[in-house]
């Protein structure tokens, strides 16, 4: 039974693939530091989802999942280069997910410097820790922000990413050029995955449809930046998980063992046709703020994701009206059972 190591399955694509990773068969180990960038009781619920369910979590203690016998979560600080050199030691891991990060365009602009810890410094610490305890595959994700303000679409994974407009964009890229040197220099096969907006349920509240949620059921104002003039290439995220379990078998093989990958629906929303959708599904309609352009924010993206098609045969289906009734579905259901307690 190969072994995985999930960074981040506390997450929401993490929770989402340990679940799917379990169904499989696969025995996994979660990484977790489980902070409170947005509400810890939703990664705490997630956690349950998959048979933890502990009021607290002594720091690097493996727990053993109730629900998955072959699944196990550590809440660890993966900065820490003794702890993580000491658990690939033990372990060995066939197979590593990094999917462990600190999101958000806007929050880079106001606390830069926990990106250069969490973005830049961990996934060094990841490269290092493969490089001494080999791995068969290292799959992270990186992100469509890197494409910039790009003008050519749809995005592909061979157009120049030289002028991200953000620094979490910047440290995305940062990690397709470090992962590219370490498999140059060290023969470690690594795939980068370009996720392109991706929502669901449990998802993030950081991100905008899920903000748009929270204030349409409040009878709260949502803010429309660009006066609504955007479009997004909004990605189911079972269309993620699914991509992700056919790359796990096919690590690069050319020289360097370095690949990247879109992971996106490949059909652009406009940002008012999708709270068009939301507002359906909520039963309810959006009173919106019109506001000119979000520093850091792009106007459109648009996933050209022929190379992962080629690779694994498929490529994200999810319609977007049948995405965002699961999500409405699970929000409205998730917060009548949160508010009671």
């Amino acid at each position: 039974m190969p072994h995985i190591l999930l960074t981040g399955m506390a997450g929401f694509i993490g929770f989402h693939l340990a679940k799917r990773l379990a169904d499989e068969g696969f025995a996994i180990t979660g990484i977790d530091n489980l902070n409170a960038y947005y509400d810890p009781r939703l990664k705490a619920g997630r956690l349950a989802e998959l048979g933890f369910d502990h009021q607290v979590f002594d720091e690097e203690t493996a727990y053993t999942s109730g629900l998955f016998p072959h699944m196990r979560f550590i809440k660890a600080d993966l900065s820490n280069i003794t702890f993580l050199d000491r658990t690939f030691a033990e372990s060995q891991f066939d197979l590593v997910i990094h999917l462990a990060a600190q999101p958000g365009i806007r929050a880079s602009i106001s606390k830069p410097y926990a990106y250069l810890k969490d973005n830049l410094e961990v996934f060094l610490n990841i490269l290092e820790a493969c490089r001494n305890h080999p791995v068969r595959h290292l799959i992270y994700a990186s992100s469509s922000s890197v494409y910039g303000s790009n003008s050519k679409l749809p995005n592909a994974e061979s157009d120049k990413v030289d002028h991200p407009v953000s620094l979490y964009a910047a440290t995305k890229r940062a990690n397709e050029l470090m992962a590219h040197a370490y498999s140059h220099l060290y023969g470690i096969p690594t795939s980068g995955l370009r996720f392109f907006t991706v929502y669901g349920p449990w998802g993030r509240p950081d991100m905008a449809y899920y903000r748009f949620a929270s204030a349409i059921t409040a009878g709260e104002t949502i803010e429309v930046y660009n006066n609504g003039q955007l479009e997004r290439d909004f990605t189911y995220v079972d269309d993620i998980t699914e991509s992700l379990c056919r790359l796990i078998g096919h690590p690069p093989v050319q020289n360097p063992p370095a690949a990247i990958y879109n992971i996106g629906k490949g059909s652009p929303v406009p940002l008012l046709k999708f709270i068009a959708l939301l507002e359906k599904h909520l039963g309810r309609t959006a009173r919106k703020v019109l506001l000119p352009m979000q520093q850091g924010d792009v106007y459109s993206t648009h996933a050209d994701c022929t190379k992962l098609e080629t690779m694994v045969g498929i490529v994200p289906e999810t319609p977007l009206d049948q995405g965002l009734k699961a999500f409405v579905d699970w929000f409205c259901q998730y917060y009548a059972v949160v508010e009671t307690r």
